[in-house]
């Protein structure tokens, strides 16, 4: 039945879907704060990786001003909260957020092992502020073994952490990022790792840049055939330019690009995707695409170029019927 799913999500099924994952999940806090109508939109949130030069409570207050709906917080070695001390540091960090006004719907890990004792303290931890979505890490292709091989050998590893995501009541989804080596680049292998699986529990962070870098002009097909499993998204753009003899996609502000934004909300709208969103900034902009500490250009032109961007997307969900 899953099977036949993936090859033609409707929309009424992938509703359904949503809707049972969303009732499985922890309720205690972000959805059941909620209002109706605020879970009828996607909360738009800004990846906390670029306000990594704030502290939790100026990080909290520069999303709001900015004007967007929550925080997608790095829970990861590099992020706001290091994993070691989720226990302690996640709580203040969602506080901080919340008194802001905003919501905390999802979370960046580098979550890759079952077994990882992090692993547990993160999903617990997260699960029991109400947080209903993480991002998982990355894995990569071996290169003593074939593509097929690995790809069988992680559907154990995606087995066991489905089972802990239902135990914790959280979300796991896998962002699609391109890469000569990485596991999800091409989007169909996340689907045939994932594919017996539950969608409920585990599933893909769509990432429509990466995408269309990866797949050109058949990423559309690689969306349709992991849909049911598109719990959240990632929005930002890039174009491909040559450096010296090697063509390189360099990123830019929305809609400045080659993603075809239109047919990404207008794919999102038909299948009922009401998800969080996660607006990534990586062109340049002071260190802030990359997560520095401190900013090498002014802050209101860092603060201008990502409210410029919001903008531009809070448009395109009015126009395709999200807002």
């Amino acid at each position: 039945m899953h099977r036949k799913a993936c090859q033609d999500p409707s929309r009424r099924e992938f509703l359904l879907r949503s809707a049972g994952a969303m009732a499985a999940v922890s309720l205690a806090g972000w959805s059941r704060a909620a209002s109706a109508e605020e879970l009828s939109k996607p909360p738009v949130c800004i990846f906390s990786k670029h306000l990594q030069w704030l502290d939790y409570s100026g990080m909290a207050e520069t999303a709001a001003e900015l004007g967007f709906d929550g925080v997608d917080l790095t829970v990861r070695p590099d992020g706001h909260v290091k994993p070691e001390r989720v226990e302690e540091d996640l709580p203040r960090a969602v506080e901080a957020v919340r008194k802001a006004g905003l919501r905390v719907p999802m979370i960046v890990t580098a979550i890759t092992e079952p077994d990882d004792p992090s692993t547990h303290r993160i999903l617990k931890t997260a699960s029991r502020l109400g947080i209903p979505y993480y991002r998982l890490g990355y894995w990569r292709y071996p290169k003593d073994r074939s593509p097929a091989t690995a790809l069988e050998e992680l559907q154990a590893k995606a087995r066991a952490l489905a089972q802990l995501n239902q135990e914790y009541g959280i979300v796991g989804d896998y962002q699609n990022h391109t890469g000569l080596d990485r596991v999800g680049a091409a989007v169909w292998d996340l689907w045939f790792v994932f594919r017996e699986l539950d969608p409920r529990w585990i599933g893909c962070q769509f990432d429509v840049r990466h995408a269309t870098a990866e797949g050109g002009y058949s990423w559309p097909t690689d969306f349709r055939l992991i849909a049911e499993r598109v719990h959240t998204i990632v929005v930002k753009d890039f174009v491909w330019q040559k450096e010296g003899d090697r063509w390189e996609a360099r990123s830019c502000p929305l809609g400045q690009g080659m993603v075809d934004f239109p047919l990404f909300f207008t794919l999102l709208r038909n299948v009922g995707f009401h998800g969080p969103i996660s607006v990534h900034y990586e062109y340049s902009l002071g260190g802030a695409e990359r997560g520095a500490q401190q900013l090498s250009a002014p802050k209101q032109e860092v603060l201008s170029s990502m409210r410029n961007d919001l903008i531009r997307l809070r448009e395109w969900l009015s126009k395709y019927g999200f807002a």
